[in-house]
């Protein structure tokens, strides 16, 4: 029992480590204007300090409207009232609306009254 369970557990880590590898591509990661830091090199080893040397630098009009429009997903707000769904024209305050289905109208609790003098 115990070693099918560490046979399982060491399968497992095998897949997850193997799959971690494949998906660790940068081929598959999204393509972005970059960072200044093209010709960059560190002083000590001598390596390039740009994770994507050769790209230009995201400045000007683009970057910044790339930059706000990055936000508007999870900001925008969608709201709709699922109890508005049937209405097809409001008629104004006091009346009601004309909607799909079987049209109400509402007859004034009196029709006539007794009128003092």
């Amino acid at each position: 029992m115990k070693v099918t369970i560490v046979v399982a557990l060491t399968i497992l880590f095998v897949l997850g480590f193997s799959l971690a590898l494949g998906l660790a591509n940068p081929a598959l990661l999204p393509k972005h204007p970059g960072y200044p830091a093209g010709k960059a090199v560190s002083p000590v080893t001598g390596q390039s300090l740009a994770n994507d040397s050769g790209q230009p630098n995201a400045t000007g009009e683009k970057a910044l409207l790339e930059g706000a429009a990055a936000e508007d997903p999870h900001v925008i707000q969608n709201l709709a009232d699922e109890n508005n769904q049937r209405v097809l024209k409001r008629s104004g305050a006091g009346q009601l609306p004309q909607v799909q289905g079987p049209q109400i109208k509402i007859e004034p609790p009196v029709k006539e009254g007794t009128r003092m003098k």
